[in-house]
C-alpha cells in the first residue's frame, strides 16, 4: 500500500480556495492484493479563488460564452491550426485560474496538438465520431451481401490465418490478407444462407512471426470470450458473439434523465452474491439493484466489465476490451442488467481501463506486441512501455489505430451496452511520464505542466470526452486522479481535458489516519473541514468516505476499524451496545454524512459499506488458497431485524433521500460558519440547509447556538440520533427552532460566526442533525388540506371495514373520531360532522365490503 504525508501544503492561501487533495494513492492494483509496495504518491492542492458562498449557482459549463475565440478553435469545422496558435491568448481556463498564466505555452501546445489531431481524423475518417465506430470494420462483422468478414490490425505479422471450431483448428483453407496499413482480412460466406462460423463458437487469430513461428492469439476486438472452467489456469478463448434475434436482448427502458447531483453506488458483479462463488449479472440485477434503488442512490458504478483473465486483479488488468467478463455471464446478461437499472431510474457508468493493459500474452491485447517499433504496436517499446509497478503495458496515445481503439471502445460500450457514462481508472498514471511513482504532488503548478506531463495521454482523454459527450450529451465521466491536476474538470473548449468530475482521493485518506492514528479528543475540525473543501471550485469532486480501495486485503473496511471484533459478537439490539460500537455505529453514520454533505458535488459508496459490512476484500487468490471467503457480500447482516446493521443502512438511505428531496449536492451554496475546536462542532449551510456536527466523544450542548443565512422557524430534516437510525432518541424532531437577529444586516463582522441570524439546538454527543426552514406559507397550506381531506380518510377505511364494531382512528388534530359500522347496508353510508366523525355504515354483506 501507498504511504501517505500530510497532503497539506505551504502554497499561499489568501484569496484561495484549496478544494481537492489527496493523501495517497494505491496504484499497484493487481498486485495490492499479495504484498506491500515502497512507493509515495501524494496530493497536495491547487490555488483558486477562495469562496464558501458562490455567487452563481449556473454550471460553469453555461456560463462560457460559446462564442469565444477557443470554443470557435475546438468546435467549429472550418478553423485551421494558424487560428488555434494565435488565439491561443484566450484560453479560458487562464482567465479562471491567473495562476496558471505561466503555462500558457503548455496549454497552447495541447490545445494546438488537439486540434491538430481532430483536424486530421476529420480529414481521413470523416469525423471523430465516425472514425470511433472501429467495430464495424474491425474484428468480425457481416458483410452487406451477407457472410462473415474478420479484420486484425497486426502490422508484424508475416502471414494470417483464422482458425477455430468452424474449420477444426486448421487455417490452410482461411488465409487472410494484408492491406498497405497493416490490417490483415478475410471473408467467409454463408453456406446455404446460414453463416459458416457459428454463434457461440471458439475463435482465434493465428499470425507468422518473422522467424517463421507461427502463434495463435485472441482477436483483438472479440466480443466475448471464455475459458474452460474445468482445468485449472486453462487459456481463453475468442468466442464468435451473433445470436439469433430470439436470443438477442432488445432494450425497453429509456436512459434515465442526468440527474442534478450524481449519487453513486460503486458495486462489483461478481463479489455481489452472499455465496462465496462469482454472482452473475442477472442475480445482481435481480437481488441487488432494487437494493440500490431502496437506498436512493441515482446511478451504479460497475466494476471490472472489461474482461480480465486475472479474477484478483479486481478487472483492472483487462485483456479483451470488447469482452464483457465471462464469469458473470454474456453479453445478453449484462444487457439485462443495465436494461433492469434504467427500469428503476438508476443510470450506469461503467469502470473503464484505458490506462494500461494486462502483460498477459496467451489471452491478452499484449499478444500482438511481438518485438515491432511502437507505430506497429499498441504500446510503447522499451521502459516507456512497462508499467513497473503494476506490471502491464501502456498505450501508445499517438498510433492513429489505437485512438480508433480505444476510441472505438468507448463507443461500443456506450451504443451497445447503453452504459450512461464512464469512470476512467488510472488517469494520474495517464497524466504524466512518471505515472505518479514516487512523485508527491505539492500543489506547485510546475509539477502538473512540465515535460513529465505526457501530452499524447492529455489529447487522447479531450478527444475521449469530446467523443463521449457529442454521443451521449447527458453522459458522466469521472476522473480517478490522485494528482489533482488543474483543467482535468473543465469542458475541452476552455482549455480543459473534459471530464464531469473528478473523484476526491484525499478525503479518505484523511479519515482512514484519524481512524488509525489520532484519539477521538485529537481530532482537528478545522482539519477536517480542510480536507473537505480543498478542491476547485469550478471543477466538480465526487466525494466519498471509503471505496474499493480502503476494504483491499491488508486493510478493513471503516466500520470494521471503528468496531472491530465486536462485529462478530455486539451488533444484536437485543441487548445494550458496548460503548465501541455505539461508539462505531454513530462515527460511521457522521463520517459518511459529512464527506457526502460538504466534500464535493457528488457521492460515492461502496457496494456493503452502506450498512457497515465487516472485514476485508480478498479475492481467491494462491496466497489465502483459492477461497473466496472474503470476495462476496453478507446481505443477511442486513436483513436480520435485531442485527445493529439495519441502522447504518437506514441513515444511508435517509441521506440520500435529503439531498433527493433538497438537491444540496448540486447547490453552490456552501458557507463553513463554525469550526470549533473545543467543542468539535463543525456548523456549516449546503443550499438550504444547516448542518450540525458534534464530533465530541462525550459533550452534549444544550441551547447550542448556530449561524444562518435566513431567518424563521427551522426544525429537524434529519438526525444520526433517531432511534430507527440506531441513535438515542435525544433530539425532538416537533421542535420549533426560531432564529434572533445577530449584528448589523450585511456588515458579517457585526454577526455570529459572519452569519446573519442564529437558532439554538440540543446537539448531542457524536450526532449529526440537519435543519431546513420552513415555509410557513406552505406549511398552513398543507395543515388546511390535510383537515379536509380527514373525512375522506375515515370513510374510506370505514367502506372496507369486515365485522368490525367500532374504530378509534387518530386524526391529523389529535381528536379521537369514532367509526361505527354495523354492517348491514353498504348502499346507506352517512358522514355527520360534529365533535367527533361519525360513520355509520348498515352493511347486508360484510364479505363484499
Amino acid at each position: 500500500m501507498l504511504s501517505a504525508s500530510s497532503g497539506l501544503v505551504s502554497t499561499p492561501r489568501v484569496g484561495y480556495l484549496l478544494l481537492s487533495s489527496s493523501r495517497g494513492r494505491d496504484y499497484t492494483k493487481a498486485a495490492r492484493t499479495t504484498k506491500q509496495l515502497p512507493i509515495k504518491v501524494t496530493c497536495g492542492s491547487q490555488k483558486l479563488l477562495r469562496h464558501h458562498a458562490f455567487s452563481s449557482r449556473i454550471p460553469v459549463y453555461q456560463r462560457v460564452e460559446h462564442n469565444s475565440p477557443v470554443s470557435a478553435i475546438l468546435t467549429d469545422d472550418n478553423s485551421t491550426m494558424v487560428r488555434a496558435e494565435d488565439d491561443a491568448e484566450n484560453i479560458e481556463i487562464l482567465s479562471i485560474d491567473p495562476g496558471l498564466e505561466p503555462f500558457k505555452d503548455h496549454f497552447k501546445c495541447r490545445l494546438t496538438k488537439y486540434v491538430e489531431q481532430k483536424r486530421l481524423l476529420e480529414n481521413y475518417e470523416g469525423s471523430l465520431e465516425e472514425f470511433a465506430k472501429g467495430y464495424l470494420n474491425f474484428g468480425f462483422t457481416r458483410g452487406e451481401d451477407g457472410g462473415i468478414v474478420y479484420r486484425e490490425w497486426a502490422p508484424a505479422a508475416e502471414e494470417a490465418q483464422l482458425i477455430g471450431d468452424f474449420n477444426g483448428w486448421d487455417g490452410t483453407n482461411h488465409k487472410m490478407e494484408r492491406n498497405q496499413f497493416g490490417v490483415w482480412s478475410t471473408k467467409i460466406p454463408d453456406s446455404g444462407g446460414i453463416p459458416v462460423i457459428p454463434h457461440n463458437s471458439r475463435v482465434k487469430f493465428r499470425f507468422k512471426l518473422g522467424n517463421g513461428v507461427w502463434i495463435d492469439r485472441i482477436p483483438a476486438w472479440i466480443k466475448y470470450a471464455t475459458v474452460d472452467p474445468t482445468r485449472f489456469a486453462a487459456p481463453y478463448d475468442g468466442v464468435y458473439w451473433d445470436p439469433p434475434p430470439s436470443e438477442r436482448h432488445e432494450f425497453k427502458y429509456p436512459r434515465p434523465p442526468k440527474p442534478h447531483a450524481p449519487r453513486i453506488y460503486e458495486a462489483h458483479v461478481g463479489m455481489s452474491g452472499p455465496e462465496p462463488s462469482v454472482s452473475s449479472y442477472r442475480e445482481f440485477a435481480d437481488n441487488v439493484l432494487p437494493r440500490i434503488r431502496a437506498n436512493n442512490y441515482n446511478t451504479v458504478q460497475l466494476m471490472a466489465v472489461m474482461e480480465h483473465s486475472y479474477y484478483a486483479s479486481f478487472g483492472y488488468h483487462v485483456t479483451n476490451f470488447f469482452a464483457v467478463s465471462s464469469r458473470s455471464g454474456t453479453p445478453e446478461d449484462l444487457k439485462y442488467l443495465i436494461d433492469k437499472a434504467h427500469s428503476l431510474g438508476l443510470r450506469v457508468l461503467m469502470d473503464v481501463v484505458h490506462s494500461h493493459a494486462s502483460n498477459n500474452v496467451t489471452d491478452g491485447l499484449n499478444g500482438y506486441d511481438v518485438g515491432q517499433g511502437s507505430q506497429d504496436s499498441y504500446f510503447h517499446t522499451g521502459d516507456r512501455g512497462y508499467h513497473t509497478l503494476w506490471d502491464s503495458r501502456l498505450f501508445n496515445y499517438a498510433n492513429w489505430e489505437v485512438l480508433r481503439f480505444l476510441l472505438s471502445n468507448l463507443r461500443w460500450w456506450l451504443e451497445e451496452y447503453k452504459f450512461d457514462g464512464f469512470r476512467f481508472d488510472g488517469v494520474t498514471s495517464m497524466l504524466y511520464h512518471h505515472h505518479g511513482i514516487n512523485m508527491t504532488f505539492t500543489g506547485n503548478y510546475s509539477e502538473y505542466f512540465s515535460e513529465a506531463t505526457d501530452v499524447d495521454a492529455v489529447v487522447y482523454l479531450m478527444l475521449a470526452n469530446c467523443l463521449v459527450h457529442s454521443i451521449l450529451p447527458d453522459a458522466t465521466v469521472i476522473a480517478e486522479d490522485v494528482s489533482g491536476m488543474p483543467g482535468l474538470g473543465l469542458p475541452v473548449f476552455m482549455g480543459g481535458i473534459g471530464f464531469d468530475y473528478r473523484l476526491a482521493m484525499g478525503i479518505p485518506d484523511q479519515w482512514m489516519d484519524y481512524l488509525k492514528n489520532k484519539k477521538d479528543e485529537e481530532w482537528s475540525m478545522k482539519d477536517i473541514w480542510w480536507s473537505l473543501t480543498n478542491r476547485r471550485y469550478t471543477e466538480k469532486c465526487v466525494a466519498y468516505a471509503e471505496s474499493h480501495d480502503q476494504a483491499i486485503v491488508g486493510d478493513k473496511t471503516m466500520a470494521f476499524l471503528l468496531m472491530d471484533k465486536e462485529m462478530y459478537s455486539g451488533m444484536s439490539s437485543l441487548t445494550d451496545a458496548s460503548p465501541t460500537v455505539d461508539r462505531g455505529i454513530a462515527l460511521h453514520k457522521m463520517i459518511h454524512f459529512i464527506t457526502m454533505a460538504i466534500g464535493g458535488n457528488g457521492y460515492l459508496n461502496f457496494m456493503g459499506n452502506e450498512f457497515g459490512h465487516p472485514d476485508w476484500i480478498d479475492f481467491p487468490r494462491e496466497g489465502n488458497g483459492w477461497s473466496y471467503e472474503k470476495c462476496r457480500r453478507q446481505w443477511n447482516l442486513v436483513d436480520t431485524e435485531h442485527l445493529r446493521y439495519k441502522f447504518m443502512n437506514a441513515f444511508d438511505r435517509a441521506m440520500n433521500m435529503l439531498d433527493e428531496k433538497f438537491q444540496f449536492l448540486a447547490s453552490t451554496k456552501q458557507i463553513v460558519s463554525s469550526t470549533n475546536e473545543e467543542d468539535k462542532v463543525i456548523v456549516f449551510e449546503r443550499g438550504d440547509l444547516v448542518f450540525v456536527f458534534n464530533f465530541h466523544p462525550e459533550n452534549t450542548y444544550e441551547g447550542y447556538k448556530v449561524g444562518c443565512g435566513w431567518p424563521g422557524k427551522y426544525r429537524v430534516a434529519l438526525d444520526s440520533d433517531a432511534w430507527e437510525c440506531g441513535g438515542h432518541g435525544r433530539v425532538g424532531h416537533d421542535v420549533d427552532h426560531f432564529t434572533s437577529p445577530e449584528g448589523i444586516p450585511g456588515v458579517p463582522e457585526t454577526n455570529f460566526n459572519n452569519r446573519p441570524n442564529s437558532f439554538k439546538v440540543l446537539s448531542p454527543a457524536c450526532t449529526c442533525v440537519v435543519y431546513y426552514r420552513v415555509d410557513e406559507s406552505e406549511e398552513q397550506h398543507n395543515n388546511i388540506e390535510s383537515i379536509n381531506d380527514n373525512k375522506t380518510l375515515v370513510a374510506s377505511l370505514a367502506a372496507k371495514l369486515e365485522n368490525l364494531e367500532e374504530l378509534v382512528v387518530i386524526s391529523n388534530e389529535g381528536e379521537h373520531n369514532v367509526v361505527e359500522s354495523k354492517l348491514e347496508d353498504p348502499k346507506n353510508l352517512e358522514v355527520k360532522e360534529g365533535e367527533h366523525i361519525v360513520v355509520e355504515s348498515k352493511l347486508e354483506d360484510p364479505k363484499n365490503p
